[in-house]
């Protein structure tokens, strides 16, 4: 069970994790960038997600053991680390376990605490596919617009979309285990969790998900934390402002190296 990922470039290995619902192919254009300032990219799809494998178990304890693997078999040190979201929380946890693997960690957009369940009406809208009635992508926007208004989110979801046959669409998410055990993706670091190697939290102006008094939480485990904010932009601030987001990254990722 090996997780699938993109391997872009040559250099310092630097892993991206996509968040909740997401795949690698959401970070290719921002990956591209990165890979000509000198990094090897690697674009993961974490388990139930993109092309990585299905399975029953979904947590972060697992989806660390997976990139612990995933850094094992591809042989990778001293590597940059960024998440988002859910891909934040695993990189949080991921570096707090494997400190010596992880000379540099970025998270986007969450930040350490627990969240409570709040993609119910997407997961709704996605069970809501049905997939021997729909036949196109139109289809399935114009369904999922009944759950999901907003029309960049819609269409970040409606990439999990492929065709598994001629005229048969699919998602390529575990949709099942995903809706069993979404109630993890909002788990809290642990508490005595620590990672003290250079830290950048990157939060969107827009987002509610990383706010000024989570910065307590946020320094008592990471010490050297640093927080940004990217403007004109909410939780997917690298989608919504990636010019922004590239520069704040690339200066925090090669200062000092």
């Amino acid at each position: 069970m090996k997780l699938h990922s993109q391997i872009i470039g040559q250099g310092q290995p630097f892993i991206i994790l996509h968040g909740f619902l997401g795949m690698s192919d959401n970070w290719k254009t921002l990956a591209k960038k990165f890979s000509e300032a000198g990094f090897q990219m690697h674009l993961v799809d974490q388990r139930n997600h993109g092309r990585s494998f299905h399975a029953d178990t979904f947590n972060y304890d697992v989806l660390s053991d997976d990139l612990k693997q995933y850094c094992d078999e591809h042989d990778l040190k001293d590597i940059v680390l960024l998440g988002h979201s859910m891909g934040g929380k695993t990189a949080m946890l991921f570096a707090t376990e494997y400190p010596e693997l992880v000379s540099k960690l970025l998270v986007a957009d969450i930040s350490p605490r627990f969240y409570p369940v709040h993609h119910d009406a997407i997961l709704a809208g996605l069970d809501a596919l049905d997939f021997s009635k729909i036949k196109s992508r139109g289809e399935a926007d114009t369904l999922l617009s009944q759950y999901v208004s907003e029309i960049g989110t819609r269409m970040f979801l409606l990439k999990n979309l492929y065709w598994v046959e001629k005229g048969q669409l699919g998602l390529r998410v575990n949709l099942e285990v995903l809706k069993n055990h979404v109630s993890e993706v909002g788990e809290a670091l642990p508490v005595h969790a620590k990672f003290e190697n250079p830290t950048l939290f990157l939060r969107g102006d827009k987002s509610e998900y990383v706010m000024p008094n989570d910065e307590k939480l946020i320094k008592q485990h990471f010490p050297l934390a640093e927080i940004v904010t990217i403007s004109n932009a909410g939780h997917w601030l690298h989608a919504e402002n990636p010019t922004d987001f590239y520069e704040a990254v690339i200066k925090f990722i090669t200062l000092n190296t």
